[in-house]
């Protein structure tokens, strides 16, 4: 009995996603068709101009957008900001610094150390637990 290997496919969106790009700012036929795993790390590998255009200079997919501002998706949509932003926008959104995205980035950073503390702490608690197992 032989095997046959079925070539993995994904849809579009899940593909742009991958490639950390904004789908309806990618080419028609990237858009229309199926991409292969091969081909998905065929275009991460050696990412075509108009890839390397898009992630340059957008418009770029929410994810990327929180972390080129250094918050957090639900922080993004706090401050009203719900559409593709392209590079330029977001390095204006970073020169203006409203409000908002200044609040936004100080509760990131208190996640982000409460985090640490909670990983010090949990390691601080393995450590003395394989101490006392000795």
């Amino acid at each position: 009995m032989t095997s046959h290997q079925t070539t993995q496919t994904m849809k579009p969106a899940t593909a742009a996603k991958k490639l950390g790009v904004y789908l309806e700012a990618t080419p028609a036929e990237f858009q229309e068709g199926v991409v292969s795993r091969t081909e998905l790390n065929a275009l991460q590998s050696e990412p075509p101009q108009w890839l390397q255009d898009l992630r340059a200079n957008g418009p770029h997919p929410r994810p990327v957008v929180a972390a080129k501002l250094g918050i957090s998706i639900a922080g993004l949509a706090r401050g009203g900001v719900t559409d593709p932003l392209t590079t330029e926008q977001i390095e204006a959104l970073k020169q203006e610094m409203p409000e908002w995205l200044a609040n936004e980035r100080a509760t990131q950073a208190d996640v982000r150390k409460e985090t640490v503390r909670i990983k010090q702490m949990q390691a601080e608690k393995a450590a003395k637990a394989a101490k006392n197992e000795k």
